[in-house]
């Protein structure tokens, strides 16, 4: 028999999870402000395999506009450049023999109302998952009743899952607001 604890946790992880991918996905947007972050998905050819771009250079933020790549090995100035200009990051690098540079520039009205829209997508989607954590875990405790479990232990079983699942909805719609609200300030 399926314990109802058993299903509100299992619900709860995959709500943790929604969570947990909404942010990085949020982190991955940019939103004006220089954040090393939006470099994470970019892969380099490093010795013959593909590495991310931190593991072969340092990447720091000296100001608020500007990203600075220093590699550690010379001869990965043009791979890394190449790697940066052919991401979607639509941004050209600077190479001054020493380190690459790369000016953020500030959001267009329009660039920022299609992010906008971008991050109202992706919580859409973890909104969408949690809903889809809770419908899982209300089926598990269905069939945990039918096995066995008492119809009261089933009820407070489903309300209690209905509340953490209220408590992720909410979360979700405060990151997007955090995250709106970084979009749309100049």
């Amino acid at each position: 028999m399926i314990d109802a604890s058993t299903c509100i946790n299992d619900a709860q992880e995959k709500m943790d999870m929604a969570i947990m991918y909404l942010e990085e996905s949020f982190a991955h947007i940019r939103a004006g402000k220089a954040n090393t972050r939006i470099l994470d998905g970019i892969r380099v050819n490093s010795y013959g395999s593909m590495v991310p771009l931190n593991n072969v250079a340092a990447i720091t933020t000296p100001d608020a506009r500007s990203i600075a790549i220093k590699p550690w090995d010379k001869s990965m100035f043009k791979v890394i450049e190449k790697a940066i200009i052919d991401s979607d990051l639509g941004i050209m690098p600077e190479n001054n023999g020493e380190l690459i540079r790369i000016g953020i520039p500030p959001l267009t009205e329009e660039r920022r109302k299609q992010l906008s829209k971008q991050c109202k997508s992706e919580a859409e989607t973890a909104k969408v998952s949690v809903r889809n954590a809770r419908r899982e875990g209300n089926d598990q405790i269905k069939k945990a009743v039918k096995e066995g479990l008492s119809e009261d232990s089933g009820k407070d079983a489903e309300e209690k899952l209905q509340k953490i699942h209220d408590k992720y909805i909410k979360k979700v719609d405060e990151l997007l607001a955090v995250k709106d609200k970084e979009i749309m300030t100049v």
